[in-house]
């Protein structure tokens, strides 16, 4: 079962306090997306993730449609390591990864069929 850190996340950064981590595609540390990022963020308690939060409706759309990415903090350069340090209010060491984007919550498949008599 999938499962979302946004509610029970340890910190969060807000979408422009972390323009150091995009481009991902361009970003010098491992970064696991899609299937690779829903079981690295299976695998951490929520409260040893930081997620990248939205600041208006334009960035929240944006991380919506953002493919689910999780990025080990230990992998993250020094100088990223810091500004998101700047950013948050716990030591970035008490961290496992960083979450880009978000998924929708597993639920059941229904037929249009079903929806007919409504």
């Amino acid at each position: 079962m999938l499962k979302g850190h946004f509610g029970s996340a340890g910190a969060s950064i807000e979408f422009g306090a972390a323009d150091c981590l995009f481009p991902v595609e361009e970003l010098d540390a491992t970064v696991h997306q899609y299937r690779d990022a829903q079981l690295a963020l299976d695998d951490v308690d929520g409260a040893s993730v930081i997620v990248v939060a939205p600041t208006s409706l334009a960035t929240s759309h944006l991380l919506t449609g953002h493919a689910i990415t999780a990025i080990p903090v230990e992998s993250l350069p020094s100088a990223v390591q810091t500004q998101i340090t700047d950013t948050i209010d716990a030591p970035i060491e008490t961290f496992e990864l960083i979450q880009i984007g978000k998924w929708n919550s597993s639920s059941s498949n229904h037929s249009l069929a079903e929806f007919a008599d409504a």
